[in-house]
């Protein structure tokens, strides 16, 4: 079923004005939902894991996905239909390569806590990421953004989208209306 508000969480990726050579990318949880790992398999879009090695088939199905979106592709309306709401991820702009992008985002993958434990970080969570930017100081919100120009999440309420970007200095955050 389609999502009632998919063509302005469109314009809202992709807005007018936007550069050509500004891409629209898409970090996807595997582990939300069975069906991802299938969409991201079928998807004709660039893809890659963003884990390392051979991995056991149900370390793939739950692995986090960068994927390219193109605004016309089906894929890419699959997975506004099924995943906007449902936190299947996040969303991004960047004029870098993928495989400069794989190599900035695995880079948070795993995080250290207080007592020096390795922990996976799912900061391609939406409601992960929404809460963890504006915590951020000035020194971390450039290396967490590097080559991205802006993330945009789904909010809590899912009839509106956040937008957050990186200007040097402080994170600028904005809610856009979409449903």
């Amino acid at each position: 079923m389609p999502n009632p508000n998919r063509d302005r969480i469109i314009s809202t990726l992709w807005p007018d004005g936007l550069s050509t050579r500004v891409n629209v990318w898409m970090i996807l949880d595997g582990a939300r939902n069975d069906k991802i790992f299938g969409a991201v398999d079928r998807s004709y879009q660039d893809k890659c894991c963003l884990y390392a090695g051979d991995l056991p088939w149900q370390l793939q199905m739950a692995a986090p996905y960068l994927v390219q979106l193109d605004k016309d592709d089906r894929f890419t309306r699959y997975f506004i239909d099924h995943g906007w709401g449902d936190s299947w991820g996040v969303f991004f702009r960047s004029e870098t390569s993928m495989k400069n992008l794989r190599h900035h985002l695995r880079g948070f993958l795993r995080v250290r806590d207080e007592a020096g434990r390795r922990l996976l970080f799912r900061y391609y969570d939406p409601r992960v990421l929404r809460i963890y930017l504006p915590t951020c100081n000035k020194e971390e919100l450039r290396a967490v953004f590097g080559p991205i120009d802006q993330f945009i999440v789904e909010d809590s309420d899912p009839a509106r989208a956040l937008e957050f970007a990186f200007d040097g200095q402080r994170l600028q955050a904005e809610k856009r209306e979409i449903g």
